[in-house]
Formats: structure tokens, sequence, C-alpha cells
């Protein structure tokens, strides 16, 4: 009688616990395989060692030349150190740019990397690798802005461009293992914990808007910003904003033909980096080439949380409301351009008159 008595509820304690122990093992296996996958690819794009031998291999045969392979491969004073990307295709073409003329002797005056007047084989053929890339391009013709990085030198495909003290908006750097089991939703919560103060925040602030204002319809066309994350964009220790990732940033000619007659189902299926939306005409059943949303919406966007947690209270009713008119902008919209820089004008008026006289800004 005693053993027919225990026995059911000696069963029932081993199948909880096998079940547990199944579950234990299956959430171990999972994650260890997807920590697999995510340092294979980690490993397999950010082969700093690999990449530096390909480059000086060429330049000791002078097939590639410029300021920065004398650091890289004879002195060695130039190494590689963190890797901020990996992604593996980061390029595009050059396309149609306003003032060709002009952006063709600016481009020449950077590929004569030793100032000699001359721009050499290994020079011409680091220069035209470079030019697939829109940071490269972008350095090039916002080099005398000062939110853009300045370029410190080149050899082949690779550049090197100012140090930027802290390399997202906000948030706090973590390992890449720790990210994964993070909520995004929390993740964000969490960021906006570590944020320089106020005033700081609306320095940095109004460097993002000048940075839009820079890349709309300048002296070479139009900029369109494709990824507006925090993570692409940093700063100095004056807290002056300094854009750290600019491979998203496209000429709107390019865009357009990357995205003009793509087949779509929805406006979901007409987009280009996480940010540049055009829509789906159901006639047809193409992506049309109009951008919706300005990069300055986009910038707000971005700018609402970061700017409003903590904001005086004399002024967060109308920054709030600034910032949400600055969110509705639409390229299609009447007088956008007009619309555009009113708005712009008033939010950095708005900032600079809040923190001129503090000592933070």
């Amino acid at each position: 009688v005693g053993v027919s008595l225990c026995w059911p509820g000696w069963a029932r304690f081993s199948y909880v616990r096998m079940k547990y122990l199944f579950f234990s093992w299956l959430a171990v296996f999972v994650g260890s395989w997807i920590i697999y996958v995510q340092y294979s690819t980690y490993t397999e794009l950010c082969r700093g060692k690999d990449c530096k031998k390909i480059i000086c291999d060429k330049y000791k045969t002078g097939v590639i030349d410029g300021p920065a392979c004398n650091s890289l491969c004879v002195t060695e004073t130039l190494y590689f150190g963190k890797c901020l990307s990996t992604k593996p295709n980061n390029q595009a073409k050059l396309g149609d740019q306003g003032n060709l003329s002009e952006l063709v002797n600016l481009i020449l005056t950077v590929a004569d990397g030793d100032k000699d007047g001359q721009v050499s084989l290994g020079e011409a053929k680091s220069a035209w690798a470079l030019l697939q890339l829109n940071e490269f391009l972008l350095m090039v013709i916002l080099q005398d802005k000062e939110h853009t990085p300045k370029l410190m030198g080149f050899c082949g495909d690779l550049y090197v461009m100012e140090s930027v003290e802290y390399t997202s908006l906000y948030g706090i750097s973590l390992p890449w293992v720790i990210e994964l089991f993070i909520p995004s939703g929390f993740r964000r919560s969490m960021d906006q914990l570590f944020t320089p103060s106020w005033p700081r925040k609306a320095k940095i602030a109004i460097g993002l808007l000048e940075f839009v204002e820079d890349v709309f319809h300048g002296p070479y066309g139009n900029f369109l910003m494709c990824d507006t994350s925090a993570k692409n964009l940093g700063y100095n220790d004056k807290y002056d904003l300094k854009m750290v990732d600019m491979r998203k940033i496209v000429p709107e000619t390019n865009l357009k033909e990357l995205i003009k007659d793509r087949h779509c189902e929805s406006d979901l299926d007409c987009v280009y980096g996480t940010d540049c939306r055009t829509s789906c005409d159901q006639s047809t059943m193409k992506c049309t080439s109009e951008v919706i949303q300005p990069n300055l919406a986009k910038a707000c966007q971005l700018l609402k949380d970061y700017l409003l947690r903590g904001a005086p209270s004399e002024i967060r009713e109308e920054l709030e409301k600034q910032l949400y008119s600055c969110i509705a902008l639409k390229v299609t919209a009447n007088q956008m351009e007009m619309e555009h820089s009113l708005i712009l004008n008033n939010l950095k008026t708005l900032l600079w008159k809040k923190i001129s006289y503090t000592n933070d800004s």
C-alpha cells in the first residue's frame, strides 16, 4: 500500500523534472546557436588583419597609393580598432550631381594625396574605389562643414576620418552578446537614462538640424538621410554633433533610380534603408520615386523623446508643438521648402535662446 500511494507523486515529480531539463537544454542550445551565428558573422566581416594584408600588398606592388598608406603599412602607426559595422555591402554609384565640373575638381584635389600637383595611377585607383562609397563622397563634398568628420587620409578603398569621442547620440555600449537578449522597447527606455544634461542635448540637437541644412539642396544636389538612428550620430567633448556613419545618406538622384519601378504590393515594399519611403502605385504595382518624408521630419522624430525628456518647463509646451509640426512635414506638401526653413529656424532659435547663457552649452 505504501508503494502504491507514493508512486504517482514520484511519477509526477520525474515528469516535471524531465520537462524542465528538456526546455532548459533547448534554451541553452538555441541561445548557443544564435551566439555562434552572430559571432561567426562578426568575425567573418570584421577581419582587420586580412584587410590590412590585402591593402598593404597592393600598396607595396604599386597598385594603389594614398596619404594613409605609409602609416598603415610601413611605420604601422595606423591600426584597426573597434569594428563599427558588419554590413558587407555599403556601395552605391555616384550618379548625376549639380555642379559636376566643380565636384570633379574637388575629387581630384583630394585624390592627390601627396600634394605634388599630379594624380598618380595608384592614387587614381584608390580614389575610384572610394567614390563607390556614399560616405566618402559625402565627406569630400562636406569637408568644410562642422558636423562632418574630417577626412584624414586614405589607402586603396580604406579611408581614415577623425576620431569621435561619443559614437552614439545616447545610451551605453553593451557587449553584443548581451544586446541579443534585451527587448528593444526596454533598450530604448534604458538608453534615454544615459544622456548628457539637457542644455548639452539641445546643443547636440542644434548640430543635427544644421547638418540637415548642409545636405538639403546644397551646391552638389540634395542628399537623403535613409537611416536616422541614434547609433549613426555622435558628438565630441565639446558636445558638437558629428556624423559617425553616413553610408545611408544617398544622393536623391541615386535613390530615385534605385527605387522607381520596383515591384510592390504595398507601401511597405517601397523602402530604402530604414527611413526613405515612397508610395506604391496600386494601378501599376510599382514604387513611385518621390520620397514621402523629408530629412528634417525624420531628424525631429529622432529628437522628440531626446529633447522632451528633462526639457525646462517654460519651453516644453512650445518645444513639443514645434517638434510635432516638424514630424508632420511631407515632401509633397505645398510650399514644403518654405515650411521646412521656417520650422527649422524656429526650432534652432528656441533651443539657442534657452542655452545661450548656460555653462553646459
